[in-house]
């Protein structure tokens, strides 16, 4: 799909389709809407006193010209309410939106941008936003379907316009779009890694797609073997990695938009058990083909590097994603067992299903070693953090307020919800093993908090920010800009966060 700004009005060309839109409760369209309305000698106005437009969240009214104007049809969509209306209403209409369209067939668009203007929302803003929600509610995994079964419910839109009166606007509104752009496609990426099942989406893959990421986009990659793995002395992550005949791989990102700045740099970390059977602790069978997108976290961390390479803000910046499967092979470490992680920290092994936070251990020393600060883990980490927070928000657990305060703010411009976790000594206890330094495991009572906490024994006193995704890495349906499938969150909190960061340090 082509995304494009151009100048002039909606009026003046042959689209398929002309998008503008309507407030509940308005009786008197104004705006595009209005000028829309006028060519059409009234008739949107008409339809709204007849009660057929009431402008409501969701209503989508298609009119067709019938030559009264040049663009074929007219499409008004119903903004709902103006007081509850924002950013996240605006990405949410475009997903929506985009698939009526394409359910229509229709390939040449043109929009208004939508909520420009209302209290609080600019224009860039708001076509940012729009392209977003556009663009990840358009999203298909069709990959492995044959040719004859590919699941294809309508055409696809070759051409998306948004249309703007002031031509001083166009570059400004164009170079908003190109970022919407980027991230949206950074989330596609994330999504597609975590939709391949685990048979094409292993270590060595995931490890495969990172490098291409890098060699297309000027990032430098570096990829430790399991030798090089050992050498380092990550036991931890060696541990989970002994049940799986798959080699484990320890991919590294690295983007140099500072280079003159020798002081440590951000360290992005991602979870990346391409598949989790639970090991020796086997999971149940019921849903375990879900499991495929253990490594979110990953995937994750590899496409906002993706967009952050794209975006160049002045800052550095690694990616760490430790890949391995999670598998009860001969060689699987058993409960009891006890691991030495790279800091020489011992870990007792109570449950091999608590493997996230295992490989994540190794992971932060590993950053520590290299000096990065701060450092942000994303990670599929806990069925706990969905029964505290359901299906709707991430978990964020921290030890320093500016940064989970930053990735908040970077979470609010995303609409990818967080909600911030205690992390209190107390919780601590719960961790405490008879035979080592430490237990995988705190037990069932506060899991995710628990969990948390021991990543926090190997980020130690490094500014730290963990987020539990397990409860939002999949959607079970199409809303909004959300389709069925992996979610591809966080990744655009954290490129965000990174420009945030950026800024400041400017």
């Amino acid at each position: 799909m082509e995304l494009r700004v151009v100048a002039g009005d909606i009026l003046g060309s042959d689209w398929d389709c002309i998008v503008v839109n309507l407030f509940e409760g308005v009786k008197e369209p104004a705006a595009e809407t209005g000028a829309v309305d006028a060519a059409l000698g009234g008739y949107i106005k008409q339809l709204i006193a007849e009660g057929e437009i009431k402008g409501t969240r969701n209503e989508r009214t298609l009119v067709h010209s019938q030559g009264r104007i040049t663009p074929k049809r007219v499409l008004v969509v119903g903004m709902g309410k103006r007081d509850a209306f924002s950013l996240d209403s605006i990405r949410d209409l475009g997903g929506d939106l985009g698939r009526y369209l394409r359910g229509k067939r229709f390939t040449r668009v043109a929009s208004v941008v939508h909520g420009a203007g209302e209290e609080g929302i600019d224009g860039s803003s708001a076509a940012q936003a729009l392209v977003e929600g556009l663009s990840l509610g358009l999203y298909r995994f069709r990959k492995h379907f044959s040719k004859n079964g590919d699941g294809d419910d309508g055409g696809e839109i070759a051409e998306f316009a948004l249309v703007e009166r002031d031509a001083a606007q166009v570059g400004t509104l164009a170079n908003a779009v190109d970022r919407g752009r980027i991230l949206a496609e950074a989330t596609a990426l994330a999504r597609d890694l975590a939709n391949e099942p685990a048979n094409y989406m292993t270590p060595t893959i995931l490890a495969a797609r990172a490098q291409a990421v890098a060699e297309t986009y000027g990032l430098t990659y570096t990829c430790f073997e399991k030798e090089e793995i050992a050498a380092k002395g990550m036991g931890a992550f060696l541990g989970v990695a002994r049940g799986s005949h798959e080699p484990p791989k320890f991919i590294v990102l690295e983007y140099r938009g500072d280079p003159n700045n020798r002081q440590a740099t951000l360290g992005l970390l991602g979870k990346g058990i391409t598949f989790d059977s639970g090991g020796i602790s086997i999971k149940p069978a019921a849903n375990m083909g879900e499991m495929k997108g253990d490594m979110a976290g990953g995937a994750s961390v590899i496409a906002a590097m993706q967009a952050i390479a794209q975006l160049k803000p002045i800052i550095n910046v690694t990616g760490i994603v430790p890949a391995t499967e999670n598998l009860p092979g001969g060689g699987a470490t058993k409960p009891g067992d006890v691991l030495v992680a790279m800091n020489k920290k011992t870990i007792e092994v109570e449950n091999t299903d608590a493997e996230g936070r295992l490989i994540l251990a190794d992971a932060l020393c590993y950053a520590n070693e290299v000096g990065l600060r701060p450092l942000v883990d994303v990670a599929t980490l806990t069925g706990a953090i969905r029964v505290a927070l359901g299906t709707v928000t991430i978990g964020l657990f921290a030890n320093d307020d500016e940064v989970a305060d930053r990735i908040v703010r970077a979470s609010s411009r995303s609409g990818e919800k967080v909600w911030r976790m205690p992390l209190w000594d107390e919780y601590k206890e719960q961790n405490k093993s008879r035979v080592a330094d430490i237990k995988n495991t705190g037990g069932q009572p506060a899991g995710s908090i628990t969990a948390a906490q021991f990543l926090h024994e190997f980020a130690g006193d490094t500014p730290w920010a963990h987020l539990d995704i397990a409860g939002v890495m999949t959607s079970d349906k199409d809303k909004g800009w959300q389709v069925r499938g992996a979610s591809g969150q966080p990744v655009r909190t954290l490129v965000n966060f990174v420009l945030d960061l950026a800024e400041r340090h400017d």
